[in-house]
């Protein structure tokens, strides 16, 4: 099962989406006003997943599936996500969001394999892997719709130029 160990991603993301819906000015753009709120929305849901993961009993016979459910949920959020149409001013993420859905997916099928039979732990650490990865890309992400330069372990960023690292941001309102 998925270590009793907190996630740290989702401790913050809490926080952060927090100050992403508050710190955000009214904007006139409405696609960019509606990727705020889905993301804000996809961000409110991990941390309410991660609460439920954690308040998860593991030596509770129906652990398992309450967890495969929650995964399930977390994948269809993660869908959802990548699915949502990405502004102009956030293009570069359009990719990793696909990517982190891509992943969460196969986290999502690889617990199924390691709990819905017989327990298997290559699966289980397949999934566990995956999970992390999708994880990582969600934390990318949020730190872009932060402004700030993501960093992390196998994190690249490309500019053209300075200047055309954009972020939503109540001073940029007109």
């Amino acid at each position: 099962m998925i270590k009793n160990k907190r996630n740290k991603l989702f401790c913050i993301t809490a926080l952060l989406s927090c100050i992403f819906v508050t710190g955000c000015g009214k904007n006139d753009d409405p696609e960019l006003e509606a990727y705020k709120e889905s993301m804000t929305l996809f961000y409110q849901n991990l941390a309410s997943y991660d609460d439920q993961i954690n308040a998860l009993d593991p030596d509770d016979e129906a652990a398992k599936l309450q967890l495969l459910d929650i995964l399930d949920q977390m994948n269809e959020s993660y869908k959802t996500m990548s699915e949502t149409p990405v502004p102009d001013q956030f293009s570069g993420i359009a990719d990793i969001s696909v990517e982190a859905a891509d992943y969460m997916q196969k986290a999502d099928e690889f617990y199924h394999m390691a709990y819905d039979n017989e327990f298997d732990s290559d699966s289980e650490m397949l999934a566990a892997q995956y999970y992390e990865r999708a994880n990582s890309r969600a934390q990318v992400i949020l730190q872009v719709l932060h402004g700030e330069v993501p960093e992390g372990e196998g994190v690249s960023v490309e500019t053209q130029s300075t200047y055309e690292f954009s972020t939503i941001d109540s001073s940029t309102d007109g």
